[in-house]
């Protein structure tokens, strides 16, 4: 690309926002890394009053006060004590020898009465302020007990005293371990208080810069929005990742007028030999066509792949089997689909009798769908070799001799399927099965079908797979295929992603996941 082709405006203006995010991301760590992560009371006088209308301080009804209190000088504080740290603070946290964890120091004055008060909802905290737990006074010093305090929890304390002036010097003492005791600040009864402080009002402002710098991108470039192309577009192939399509394709026709986008997903394999079918012929229908294939299936066929997602799948069993939380393992579903157990009391030994008589049914998809290659794939770890034996997945009348089979050309036709057969077993796209009546997700080796675990790299769940994106050569920047494909990596088409139970591919943690699958069969548990 040209200097000068670089320098135009809308790119001066998106580096310029990513400078300034970066700055304002910058500027955030840094302050927090400056406030202390470590246990932390603060303290603060929240007020300090003359009582009565003849004080030293010549502040002579400021206040006027009308109480019965033979005393010099009266006065009245409000101390309050919170924890304003980032950690809970126990009883053994406070390091000083004596029974008591806090001392306030009242300089030039004379105790004469304290009274405790604290939150509603916190009220088990004045259990802890009695004689026995050190709290108490004398002279000018408030001993409290040690108490103790989740982060933002607070107590305050209404001191009386005597024989000194408003403003005098007021101390709270002790240690904490790992931690510290300082005084902080608020606004005070008569004070008005800051809508933000100041670094919320820091990075306001700098996010309001960004928003407003990406806004004049979309506002003053000419033509549609980015990304925006018409024409039409037809995509086919997965039907596991249908839902994601159909929901995207929506959303771009929103976005975009002029842009029409038919989806026609009948398995992974069948769209990708229909593409690949189409750019044999040289067609030039072929540029509008995108397959999505569960699999590289796309790869040996000459088409450019894009990867999208990675997708999770899971084994289903009607809801009359309960496999408990460890499920089957590896080895397990190799011996199922090799016709090792026909019935399910072969395989759950112990099981109740109604169970254990149940014929096991093997719900497969047909041999076009992407779902059953990435099963066999990655957990057969062989072909499914064995025929289909029931047009209806029923299982004969009487004595079962071999394990019924049947397939189906879809994952409602399955999970439907598996809902109504009492002991069937198959395997569907993660998120639909989950939420279809009737069925159970079936852990493997103990490990869920979860796509949070996945993400965490707290699982090493084996049934799982790249969604791709395949195109006959690498589409014109101008057309809607191209278009289209892009509008898969923006932020709010990978929340969808994200919704339907897939990892995008974009995120930095999709990216490692959809670089390193793992391909190929698991070792069985066992073997």
């Amino acid at each position: 690309m040209a200097p000068v082709e670089w320098l135009s405006a809308e790119n001066v203006v998106a580096v310029g926002t990513a400078v300034l995010g970066v700055v304002a991301s910058g500027v955030m760590v840094w302050y927090e890394r400056r406030v202390p992560r470590r246990k932390r009371i603060g303290y603060r006088v929240q007020m300090d009053n003359p009582i009565g209308d003849d004080v030293r301080s010549g502040r002579a009804n400021v206040r006027l006060g009308l109480f019965d209190a033979d005393m010099d000088d009266a006065t009245l504080v409000l101390l309050r004590v919170e924890n304003d740290g980032s950690q809970s603070i126990d009883r053994d946290d406070y390091t000083g020898p004596e029974p008591h964890g806090l001392t306030a120091v009242f300089t030039d004055r004379t105790i004469r009465g304290v009274s405790v008060t604290q939150p509603t909802d916190i009220d088990h905290l004045m259990d802890h302020f009695t004689a026995q737990r050190g709290f108490g006074y004398e002279g000018n010093r408030l001993r409290i007990p040690r108490v103790p305090l989740n982060p933002g929890d607070h107590y305050k304390l209404l001191v009386m005293l005597s024989g000194g002036d408003v403003g005098a010097e007021i101390r709270l003492r002790g240690g904490l371990r790992d931690g510290e005791v300082h005084p902080n600040r608020s606004a005070t009864p008569d004070d008005k208080a800051p809508v933000f402080s100041l670094p919320a009002r820091i990075f306001t402002a700098l996010l309001t810069l960004s928003v407003l710098a990406l806004a004049g991108i979309v506002v003053f470039r000419d033509g549609n929005p980015i990304e925006c192309e018409q024409g039409e577009v037809t995509v086919i192939g997965s039907t596991a990742f249908e839902p994601v399509i159909e929901t995207l394709a929506k959303s771009y026709e929103r976005k975009c007028a002029g842009a029409e986008i038919h989806v026609e997903a009948r398995g992974s394999e069948s769209g990708v030999a229909e593409l690949a079918a189409l750019a044999d012929r040289s067609r030039p229908s072929a540029r509008n066509v995108i397959a999505f294939s569960d699999g590289p299936l796309g790869d040996r066929l000459g088409l450019t792949g894009k990867e999208v997602a990675l997708s999770v799948f899971t084994l289903v069993v009607n809801d009359g089997i309960d496999l408990g939380p460890s499920g089957l393992s590896v080895r397990q579903v190799r011996d199922l689909y090799q016709g090792r157990y026909k019935r399910w009391g072969e395989l759950l030994p112990g099981t109740d009798e109604a169970t254990a008589d149940l014929p096991v049914v093997l719900v497969s998809r047909s041999d076009s769908s992407g779902t059953r290659q990435v099963f066999q794939d990655r957990v057969l770890g062989e072909w499914e070799q064995a025929q289909s034996t029931s047009l209806d997945c029923r299982p004969p009348d009487g004595t079962v001799t071999a394990v019924t089979r049947c397939e189906l050309a879809s994952t409602s036709d399955v999970l439907a399927k598996i809902a109504a057969q009492p002991g069937a077993l198959g395997y569907s796209e993660l998120t639909t099965a989950a939420h279809h009546e009737g069925v159970r997700p079936v852990p493997l080796d103990g490990d869920r079908a979860d796509v949070n675990e996945i993400e965490r790299g707290t699982s090493a769940y084996p049934y799982r797979d790249i969604e791709y994106a395949y195109t006959d050569g690498i589409p014109s920047e101008d057309s809607l295929t191209a278009g289209f494909l892009s509008f898969l990596d923006k932020e709010s088409s990978r929340q969808v992603i994200r919704t339907q139970g897939h990892l995008p591919c974009g995120t930095p943690v999709g990216l490692r996941l959809c670089t390193d699958t793992g391909r190929g069969p698991l070792s069985p548990s066992g073997a």
